[in-house]
């Protein structure tokens, strides 16, 4: 596990946030919510994340397939409290971009996540546009802040 920077524990660093539930049969044998689960938490604030900034309405053809996902586990989580997952973009290259994710409960960093994500077209990579560029750039997090 790597040590998360002290900016990323504060979710006022990230542009966007959303405030989901934990289930029940989100819990594992000693009562903490289990790691697929959290892998879910993730998944549903990105793509939440991704649809606040427009991310569905790309060019026809593009598609952007995601690379890798790491989920930083810090403390354990619980139900029945609630998750605020916390997300921003942490790095744009040419033709590939990070989102950075925390997970909180009870104002406590619980887990980190960097997913790399790629924007391709039928045949290969594709470089990005300004367009694009410039709505990525618009929901970088803050990494000054500590």
């Amino acid at each position: 596990m790597s040590k998360p920077e002290a900016w990323q524990l504060l979710p006022a660093n990230y542009p966007f946030a959303l405030i989901t539930q934990t289930r029940f049969g989100d819990m594992d044998l000693l009562g903490h919510i289990n790691n697929v689960a959290m892998a879910d938490l993730f998944e549903n604030g990105r793509v939440r994340f991704n649809r606040s900034i427009g991310m569905e309405n790309r060019a026809e053809g593009d598609r952007w397939l995601i690379a890798a996902v790491q989920i930083n586990y810090l403390r354990e989580a619980h139900f029945p409290d609630d998750a605020k997952i916390c997300s921003g973009i942490g790095r744009i290259g040419s033709s590939s971009w990070d989102i950075l994710s925390a997970a909180f409960q009870n104002d406590q960093c619980v887990a980190t996540c960097t997913t790399t994500l790629v924007l391709t077209n039928q045949q290969s990579a594709k470089k990005m546009d300004d367009a694009f560029r410039a709505v990525l750039e618009s929901q970088l997090v803050d990494r000054g802040a500590a």
